[in-house]
């Protein structure tokens, strides 16, 4: 009855946070395990609801879905933690995936030991990119970020060294980890593969939320001119953070191009950006499991209609508009944010 009561009155997040804080570590672990073995079996729900009508159920769950999840967790660092405006998160994305596609080419490396150079060189553009453009704040750093993912993709068309607008083709799969192993005929592997990325992203948001990088971007986020005031070192942190966004998305381009086997520049535009942004703000900023549910919805929707051809655009989009009409702060907003605006209208603000 008190949860009927609770679902009536759009409390159903505060249930389940209070739930989660008042169960036992043993419990808190039953669940969080069960809700991870839960994840894993998705490849097996393709039938019924789940279903998409055109495209494969496996290949969908895979990108846009899990892509698109452990990319809105990257940019979340960014936009929800620390405050930031990121219109060119697909330029890391990009990186991640020419590195996968020139060294999966043109020498013996396979995915595995890709990955961390694909890493290392998002971070690096992170860093070149964070140095002179976080001095910026609001518009200004969103149209720098803009500009920055342009130029990535703008450059790969033009340079025919890397395939030009004719692109990358033949990279190669990932190879056999023990039984398991990847075939595009059956991407239950790759699908693992990504559900463990996201995990670990998970993981590492919420131990570095609760320390001092954490604290800091919260302090960045509410008024950097304050925090600055109290000794928070602002640029530092906010390298911090794009350099851990631009590290995810990096890692979700080595994925995604050796999941593809072809790469081109027309695949890195604005567009990926605004939507990973959208998941972002659709879900809740700040929120992972906002984020999470957020991307999930706006990922798996478009592919759930495609039947109905060009007008899913319409369909997707009014979609948006009702939803964020009736949740504008996200579907699950921030728990400090909420008690806030709570407190504001209790003092007659």
């Amino acid at each position: 009855m008190k949860l009927l009561n609770r679902l009536r009155e759009g409390n159903l997040r505060d249930w389940g946070a209070s739930f989660w804080e008042q169960s036992s570590p043993t419990k808190r672990k039953v669940i969080a395990t069960s809700l991870i073995g839960f994840a894993a079996l998705a490849p097996f729900m393709g039938f019924g609801l789940l279903d998409t009508p055109v495209s494969d159920y496996g290949a969908v769950l895979v990108y846009p879905v899990g892509m698109f999840i452990l990319m809105a967790l990257g940019l979340n660092i960014v936009v929800g933690k620390s405050g930031l405006l990121d219109l060119g998160y697909v330029a890391f994305f990009a990186i991640g995936a020419y590195t996968m596609a020139i060294l999966g080419t043109r020498t013996s490396l396979n995915t595995w030991e890709i990955m961390p150079i694909g890493i290392a060189l998002a971070m690096l553009a992170g860093l070149i990119l964070g140095l002179p453009a976080l001095r910026l704040r609001g518009d200004y750093l969103a149209i720098v970020t803009l500009g920055f993912g342009e130029i990535v993709r703008i450059s790969a068309l033009n340079t025919r060294e890397i395939g030009g607008p004719n692109g990358i083709a033949n990279v190669p799969v990932p190879p056999s980890i023990g039984p398991i192993k990847f075939s595009l005929n059956d991407q239950k592997a790759f699908f693992w593969v990504v559900l463990i990325m996201i995990l670990l992203t998970i993981w590492m948001i919420r131990r570095l939320s609760v320390r001092r990088a954490g604290r800091a971007w919260e302090a960045i986020r509410q008024d950097e001119d304050v925090a600055e005031l109290m000794g928070v070192h602002t640029l530092k942190y906010k390298l911090w953070s794009f350099s851990l966004g631009a590290a995810v998305g990096g890692a979700a381009g080595v994925l995604y191009a050796s999941k593809t086997l072809f790469i081109a520049p027309e695949m890195f535009t604005l567009n990926v950006s605004i939507l990973i942004l959208a998941c972002v703000v659709f879900g809740g900023m700040g929120n992972i499991w906002g984020v999470v549910l957020g991307a999930a919805i706006l990922a798996y929707l478009p592919e759930r209609i495609r039947f109905i051809s060009d007008a899913r655009l319409l369909v997707f989009g009014l979609a948006l508009v009702i939803t964020m009409n009736f949740r504008p702060d996200g579907l699950l907003p921030r728990k400090k944010r909420e008690k806030a605006i709570v407190k504001s209208t209790q003092d007659g603000i």
